[in-house]
């Protein structure tokens, strides 16, 4: 595993924006209102050629009655436990407050590593006297740094760098499916990821929209590894005015991007809604493996045809979605969520299948005895030959004499043809036509 470095500190010092400069991307919701980040979000960095992962946590607030603050104190806490080094990170513009002391004294306890960051020294050349009394909190050197304009930062990451293992101790790690577990607010996305877990790894409350962030937790077990990826529920386009929000949608889909597997959390309750077509649709565009997951079945009043009824109305109404895997689970009471590490395989090796040119032609040939292909005003379409381009998802190139002719009803024909015989469970597929004597 690469060395974690974790950012904490109180709400407001910057701790997000210091994180988007390290990471140098956008991933932090950086806003001026405190607890913007709820969560532990994680990202990827780099230096003097090591790579290491960065997590940014919610402000600690070190007394609290606020539900939500305390609950982002916990999860500082988590990520505090997993750190190889502790970047504290306190506000020059306030100076050194009581709080400071005891977030101090809370990471002193834990005992790892600790590296002072005051942040927002924005002005080069003199150094403010307010600086010298963070000395005061025991932590060694403070090191000044601006979150906004970058100074300090190669600084402080030489710091870290010191307390990180050696190099040799890390493995390759490139067998780990990327999972993507996405779907409307209050589907129990996060409620399954901590079902996974068995840890409380993310904010689980009855508030629609408390996962704002993507957030990645890894998971190993007899099956493989995994990056399960919860994502922020997706709302309808009308309810994204508040700007957090539009940020949580474009997260998710960057969270599908990342994925190889996408599970599509519906609530067994309601059914599919419109929402949850849009979600899917999302994961399908993108050309990732599906599963289909039905949560809180446990609620569902059943009789011995209700599983049968569900899976008619999810084909109907996910139409485009036929190769996509239905399973029925409670993340509330476990229920068959362990069969989904099995399907998550699954799934994953049928949109890396790799098919000979040779077997794929045999198939067209097949397909083209049974249902002559289309002819419009005499002409009737040929196809010559197809091959196999890529995986993830699965996509042919078929070369025929006009592209005019290929319908698309005879184009869903030979995706049918190339199912049923080599299986593509769970993985689009995307068939591009070409005419003879175009361009490769």
């Amino acid at each position: 595993m690469k060395p974690l470095v974790a950012i904490v500190g109180r709400p407001n010092v910057g701790k997000s924006m210091l994180f988007n400069k390290l990471v140098g991307k956008r991933m932090s919701i950086v806003e001026d209102t405190p607890g913007v980040t709820r969560d532990r979000i994680y990202g990827e960095s780099e230096w003097n050629g090591r790579k290491f992962t960065l997590v940014d946590t919610g402000g600690i607030e070190p007394s609290t009655d606020n539900m939500i603050l305390a609950f982002m104190r916990d999860q500082a806490q988590i990520a505090i436990d997993n750190a190889t080094v502790i970047v504290f990170v306190t506000d020059i513009k306030t100076g050194m407050t009581a709080s400071d002391q005891e977030v101090a004294r809370m990471l002193q306890r834990s005992g790892k590593p600790i590296v002072l960051a005051v942040n927002k020294m924005d002005s080069t050349g003199n150094i403010d006297p307010e600086f010298y009394e963070f000395y005061n909190l025991g932590l060694g050197d403070p090191i000044a740094v601006s979150a906004v304009h970058g100074h300090g930062t190669g600084d402080l990451l030489d710091a870290c760098l010191q307390y990180f293992p050696p190099e040799d101790e890390e493995e390759v790690e490139d067998d780990v499916i990327q999972v993507a577990i996405i779907g409307k607010p209050n589907v129990g996305k996060s409620s399954l990821t901590n079902r996974i877990l068995g840890q409380q790894r993310v904010i689980v409350s009855n508030v629609a929209g408390t996962t704002r962030d993507a957030i990645d937790s890894y998971f190993e077990n007899k099956t493989g590894k995994y990056n399960f990826i919860d994502t922020a529920g997706m709302r309808k386009k009308s309810k994204v005015d508040d700007n957090i929000e539009k940020y949580s949608v474009l997260r998710a889909t960057m969270a599908i991007e990342r994925s190889d597997v996408c599970l599509i959390l519906i609530d067994a309750q309601e059914g599919v809604t419109e929402q949850d077509t849009k979600v899917a649709g999302l994961a399908h565009e993108a050309g990732k493996a599906c599963i289909i997951v039905v949560n809180k079945w446990d609620l569902v009043e059943k009789d011995g045809r209700t599983m049968d009824h569900m899976r008619e109305e999810i084909r109907r109404d996910l139409s485009y979605m036929t190769y996509a895997p239905i399973l029925f689970i409670s993340a509330l009471t476990g229920q068959r969520v362990q069969r989904l590490f099995e399907l998550i395989n699954y799934v994953h090796e049928q949109a890396s299948v790799r098919i000979t040119t040779g077997m794929l032609n045999s198939v067209l040939a097949d397909a083209q005895t049974r249902v002559q292909p289309p002819t419009d005003k005499g002409r009737r379409l040929k196809i010559y030959y197809m091959t196999q381009v890529g995986i993830r998802p699965p996509h042919f190139v078929a070369f025929c004499n006009d592209k005019a002719l290929f319908h698309f009803s005879y184009r869903r024909y030979l995706e049918n043809q190339i199912r049923s015989v080599f299986g593509l469970e769970g993985t689009p597929i995307i068939m591009t036509v070409r005419q003879k004597g175009e361009e490769e």
